[in-house]
């Protein structure tokens, strides 16, 4: 009877204390009946986190450094950016004055040579009415054929048509012919004045003296001792840069109307260059030429420089 009053559930909550059972058997193991049990838990292992910190650390490094010089590569790009930049503009800007300086040069010839034939603008405007004309009656006559030809008109007119053109155009012919032979003339003219210009070359003192009593001009002497040197002659300033024994050549700066002007040439080889208020070019010669220094003359319009003694003035018994 007494095992069917015990069950699970009276065990499980002590209610089958009163009745006597048998000790169970004894677990078999180190630890005596009755003693407490400890249960060991152990750690799991840990990461390796502390080695990755370091890393993490260095990469940061690395990439500041790359930082700092992909900086100052771009700068050094940016600082050669625009030197290159202002060394173009510099050269362009020599560029542009060396074509006013053309530009001036060009000027004063064609008006000395203006001056020397005498031309007026009253024949220049003939000359290009005439060749105008000319090409209009060329064309009108050649119209005038072609509207005979697409009209199917007899051969009487078409010839009578063809003769007058013919006649108009043999006449043009005998003007266009005049013109031309003004041209030539002109054209010889015009190679006699720039041979003038190009050719009167003094070499020496003596020679200078004679080219001014020669000529409608005033002429100025100069000496560039050294390297640097200056000389002021008129309202132009002159100053020698450098020289070149071997070939006979020679770098002067000018400075006239605010502005400097940079000019090579060789031995006896004019330089010309207009001077604002001038009526015609200024020309520079050098005839003297050694290791770092140079002499010369300057030329100038009769009477632009008034305060200035000229070649003649320094010599007056010549």
């Amino acid at each position: 009877m007494a095992e069917k009053n015990s069950s699970p559930g009276h065990a499980m909550f002590g209610l089958n204390e009163g009745t006597p059972q048998a000790p169970a058997a004894a677990p078999a193991g180190p630890f005596p009946p009755g003693s407490p049990q400890y249960v060991y838990l152990q750690a799991p292992p840990t990461s390796g986190g502390g080695k990755v910190l370091p890393w993490l650390v260095g990469l940061a490094l690395v990439v500041s450094v790359a930082n700092l010089v992909l900086v100052f590569v771009t700068r050094s790009q940016v600082s050669d950016g625009f030197s290159k930049q202002a060394d173009e503009l510099t050269l362009l800007t020599r560029r542009m004055d060396s074509s006013d300086e053309r530009y001036a040069q060009l000027r004063g010839q064609f008006q000395v040579t203006s001056e020397k034939l005498g031309l007026t603008e009253e024949q220049l405007s003939r000359a290009r009415s005439v060749a105008a004309e000319i090409q209009k009656q060329q064309q009108a006559a050649v119209h005038q054929l072609n509207d005979a030809i697409s009209k199917k008109a007899s051969t009487d007119e078409v010839n009578k048509v063809q003769a007058d053109a013919n006649a108009k155009i043999g006449g043009l012919s005998s003007d266009l012919a005049g013109t031309r032979k003004d041209l030539d003339a002109t054209k010889e003219a015009l190679s006699g004045t720039k041979g003038e210009l190009t050719g009167a070359i003094a070499r020496t003192h003596d020679e200078l003296v004679a080219l001014a009593h020669r000529t409608d001009r005033d002429y100025f002497e100069f000496n560039l001792p050294k390297r640097h040197a200056q000389q002021k002659v008129g309202t132009v300033m002159l100053q020698l840069e450098k020289t070149d024994t071997k070939r006979n050549t020679f770098t002067v700066n000018l400075y006239f109307d605010d502005k400097r002007t940079q000019r090579s040439h060789a031995l006896n080889e004019p330089v010309y260059f207009y001077v604002q208020g001038a009526s015609s070019t200024l020309e520079l010669v050098v005839n003297k030429l050694g290791k770092d220094t140079v002499s010369g003359y300057v030329s100038t319009p009769k009477g632009f420089f008034p305060s200035v003694p000229n070649v003649l003035a320094a010599r007056p018994g010549a």
